[in-house]
């Protein structure tokens, strides 16, 4: 990878990073509805303009409907849920979660597409959902039976279940990308995407648009995430799947929850205890195996 490539991908790692503080200053006051509603609205206008290139405009058109659903199930309905999760965890642990999408990504293939997963992929789909679940039951007031126990946070299972539907989305999203968008521009899919999520949260967003006028800091965190977080990063995403192949450009799943963390426990005051590292460590290295990137040499000649 060269280093303008490297510094592309630390780019990207870090504004998918920032999203997740940008969606809690934004659904601290505009709710989790319109944040995510005014995110796809904003981003799909920035995007707009990759129409005036042909191709993309021509590949729109022939799978139009296709990529709408896209919308919904890879930008709509994810965005909507990560908004509500981070209101009621911290960032961090919504960073770490979302870590988990290749390997919901990979389940799906396996379960909808036939896609079986070889011996190391196997693992690390096992790896990675332990990882999870010793997560979840670090940090949501159940004890290792699953009881709640003295003190147990209810919406902090609720988050943390809204975070794993959201990946599940992705996964669902990623199949349904493969199975019915093979060979689409991806410009295409990502501003058709935005603009099918923003026509299905529009009604919503207008419904419970919130009562008291938001305030500036609100507002700039809104249009950080939609321009930054969202049609910058999905055009630096693309570029690197061109340039650096999907392989390498997926590792950035790796560094998004770093930056979370990070940016957490420096503008929130999030704590990032010894917990959150080694479970996330853990998911990350389930993600790696589970993807393909690192082989079990041994696994993968038995499979």
């Amino acid at each position: 990878m060269t280093p303008i490539l490297l510094l592309e991908f630390v780019v990207l790692a870090a504004l998918w990073g920032a999203s997740f503080l940008f969606m809690r200053l934004g659904a601290a006051e505009f709710g989790p509805v319109a944040t995510a509603g005014l995110r796809v609205g904003i981003a799909a206008l920035c995007l707009l303009p990759v129409f005036l290139k042909a191709a993309v405009w021509a590949d729109f058109r022939a799978r139009w409907r296709a990529i709408l659903i896209v919308g919904l199930l890879n930008s709509g309905l994810p965005f909507l849920l990560f908004s509500f999760a981070v209101l009621h965890i911290p960032t961090g642990i919504s960073a770490i979660l979302n870590a988990t999408v290749p390997l919901t990504g990979a389940l799906v293939a396996w379960l909808w597409l036939k896609d079986r997963p070889g011996g190391s992929r196997v693992l690390g789909l096992v790896i990675g959902f332990i990882g999870v679940t010793l997560l979840v039951l670090g940090k949501s007031g159940v004890d290792a039976r699953g009881l709640a126990v003295a003190g147990g946070h209810t919406m902090s299972l609720v988050a943390m279940g809204a975070c794993l539907l959201a990946t599940t989305c992705y996964g669902i999203a990623a199949s349904f990308t493969k199975r019915f968008l093979s060979g689409v521009h991806p410009l295409a899919s990502a501003t058709g995407s935005q603009i099918g999520a923003t026509l299905a949260l529009a009604l919503p967003t207008l419904w419970l648009w919130p009562a008291n006028a938001p305030g500036t800091g609100a507002w700039g965190a809104i249009v950080a995430l939609a321009v930054l977080c969202t049609s910058i990063a999905y055009i630096l995403y693309f570029h690197l799947i061109e340039r650096a192949g999907p392989a390498r450009a997926l590792t950035v799943t790796f560094m998004i929850p770093v930056f979370a963390l990070i940016y957490g426990a420096a503008f929130l005051g999030e704590t990032i205890s010894v917990w959150m590292v080694i479970c996330g460590v853990v998911i990350v290295c389930g993600t790696a195996l589970s993807t393909g990137l690192v082989r079990v040499k041994a696994l993968q000649r038995a499979a």
